[in-house]
C-alpha cells in the first residue's frame, strides 16, 4: 500500500490493509496534530518524511502505533523514536504532554471509523 495521508475518515478495513505488508495487527502512524496523519510506512521515520515533504512542521509530528484489532483508547500506543525531542521537553519515546496525547487521540478518533 505504501504511506498514505489520512485527512478524512477511513474504515477499520482500510486501516488493516495499511498494516500489510510489514505488520499483521499494528499500523505505524504519525499524527500531525495540526493536519491529520500518515499511515502505512514500515517505520515512523518513513511517515515523518512523507509529512515533512508535504509541509508539515516537525514539532507537530508524533509517532504512534495503531492496533487494528483493539478499540480506542487501547488502539493507540504512544511509542516511537521520532518522539524523542528534548527541545520540546519530551525525553522519551512516548508522548509526555497530556494535552498532546489527548489531541492525538481526538485525531485518531475522528479519522478511524
Amino acid at each position: 500500500m505504501g504511506t498514505i495521508l489520512v485527512d478524512k475518515p477511513i474504515s477499520r478495513e482500510e486501516l488493516k490493509a495499511a498494516a500489510r505488508p510489514y505488520y499483521e495487527a499494528v499500523v505505524k502512524a504519525v499524527v500531525d496534530i495540526e493536519r491529520g496523519m500518515a499511515i502505512g510506512g514500515e517505520l515512523h521515520a518513513d511517515e515523518e518524511k512523507f509529512l515533512l515533504e508535504r509541509d508539515s512542521e516537525e514539532q507537530h509530528l508524533w509517532g504512534n502505533n495503531l492496533f487494528t484489532e483493539l478499540d480506542l483508547p487501547d488502539m493507540v500506543e504512544f511509542d516511537s523514536m521520532i518522539n524523542l525531542r528534548p527541545s520540546q521537553n519530551n525525553r522519551s519515546r512516548g508522548v509526555e504532554d497530556a494535552a498532546t496525547r489527548e489531541r492525538i487521540m481526538d485525531i485518531v478518533r475522528s479519522l478511524v471509523s
